[in-house]
């Protein structure tokens, strides 16, 4: 009779998991669906060949809508209402009612990316099949409906917040008018491509004050004299491109990261597609988060500071190259250097000062760091999908310098840029991680002086 009315429990107790119970947990609230989708937002980026500047704004949105959504799920963390620009309080989770903050991090993630990009049915696939692998897990009927109706308030709410940031506005202004003075940027080859997006510094920033609040030191000062500081400088990417290195060959082609390459064949011409410099580091962000262990809310809350970083980033360095608007090497250079000469990498179709790549390094490497301590070793698998090989970095800081320095190997940027630039990056990212919180209780960071 005892045995019988154990088998009963037992079946009752099985039951129970196979309907819904606690269980169902143990599957779904992990990160794995939220690397999973976040890879989907980059993979569409790059079909879709958005602008470094374009990409780094969509991954701010994404990622500011997973955190808001996931960070219920642990007390010790904060919400971004009243902390970023224009984003006022969000609606709490309703007392009583039960969740699965993953699946709603997910789905507010998702909903956001399908309304930012061109090719949203890609993003609506993957976002439909993980939402019926979630729900498949053994979650309850009811849980399900309430974290869908929560994922979707969220993403309703960011993306108000996102039309408020003037970028809809500035698809409406003048193009960039080109000089006919012999100092400033001009188009390069092969495709002689429009200056990419000249009023980015119009637009909302997250965290930093304004466009301007990281302002770097002026560029040298434009002279075609051979004994200038400005002709030594182009001299010296003149010449480092005649005697590279296999070493810094690899380095410059790892961090390439040109979402549009042209490429030309006789008279044929055709484009290939990469990651963007801000992908690269979200996906550096996904590495470090698998490789520490980080759970749910540890791993929405990298994601957003780093993509609040990109942000912020491009918006202070586009600030700086419209400004400056300086003449890119590959010009120069074939104008009084040595008219044959080509560069290791295509031009990006933007002005030189400063170099986007120190920039956004520099800044996500702060962050990084900030998260997951100065001595993170890893192994970056990024660039593998596109027949690069993988890298290995002793730290984030190493990474960053490494990204930085590739431009001048790739001779499209001269030292003062890569200087200047890391130094601009490293002050946007000690700025946001002291002024941003995520955490209930946080310590502030020391701001480390460039040596």
């Amino acid at each position: 009779m005892k045995k019988c009315v154990f088998s009963l429990l037992l079946l009752i107790f099985a039951g129970s998991f196979a309907k819904g119970g606690t269980d169902w947990r143990s599957t779904t609230e992990r990160p794995v669906y939220l690397h999973r989708a976040m890879k989907q937002v980059t993979d569409v980026m790059v079909h879709d060949i958005y602008s470094p500047p374009v990409a780094s704004r969509i991954y701010a949105y994404v990622a500011v809508a997973a955190y808001e959504a996931a960070h219920h799920a642990d007390a010790g963390f904060v919400s971004f209402g009243g902390q970023l620009k224009g984003l006022s309080s969000l609606p709490k989770p309703t007392a009583g009612k039960e969740y699965s903050y993953a699946l709603a991090a997910v789905h507010a993630m998702l909903l956001v990316a399908e309304a930012m990009v061109i090719s949203e049915q890609k993003i609506k696939t993957e976002h439909a099949a993980m939402m019926e692998e979630i729900k498949n897990a053994g979650m309850p009927d009811e849980v399900y409906a309430n974290s869908v109706a929560y994922g979707k308030i969220i993403a309703e709410k960011i993306l108000l917040w996102a039309s408020k940031d003037q970028y809809k506005e500035t698809r409406a202004l003048a193009k960039y008018p080109l000089s006919n003075d012999n100092r400033s940027w001009q188009p390069t080859p092969p495709a002689y491509m429009k200056a990419v997006e000249p009023n980015w510094n119009k637009l909302r920033t997250f965290v930093i004050d304004s466009a301007a609040q990281f302002k770097p030191a002026r560029p040298t000062i434009f002279s075609t004299d051979k004994e200038s500081r400005f002709y030594q400088e182009a001299n010296d990417v003149y010449e480092i491109r005649l005697k590279l290195t296999n070493e810094q060959t690899e380095i410059a082609n790892f961090w390439d990261c040109n979402p549009f390459k042209m490429n030309i064949n006789g008279h044929v011409m055709f484009a290939t597609k990469k990651i963007s410099p801000g992908g690269h580091w979200i996906n550096i962000t996904a590495l470090a988060c698998k490789k520490a262990a980080a759970g749910l809310v540890q791993s929405a809350e990298a994601y957003v500071k780093v993509a609040i970083g990109l942000a912020d980033s491009f918006i202070s360095c586009w600030d700086e190259k419209y400004r400056s608007r300086v003449i890119r090497p590959e010009t120069y250079i074939n104008q009084h250097i040595n008219k044959e000469w080509t560069p290791l990498l295509q031009t990006p179709p933007f002005p030189e000062y400063t170099s986007g790549h120190s920039v956004v390094s520099s800044a996500s490497a702060v962050i990084l760091t900030q998260l997951f301590g100065d001595h993170f070793s890893y192994d970056d698998s990024t660039e593998l999908e596109f027949n690069i090989p993988v890298r290995h970095f002793n730290s984030f800081n190493e990474a960053a310098q490494e990204a930085a320095i590739s431009r001048f190997y790739g001779g499209i940027h001269y030292m003062p840029s890569i200087i200047n630039g890391l130094d601009e990056g490293k002050k946007i990212g000690f700025f946001i991680v002291n002024k941003l919180r995520t955490r209930r209780t946080a310590k502030p960071v020391a701001v480390r002086t460039s040596k």
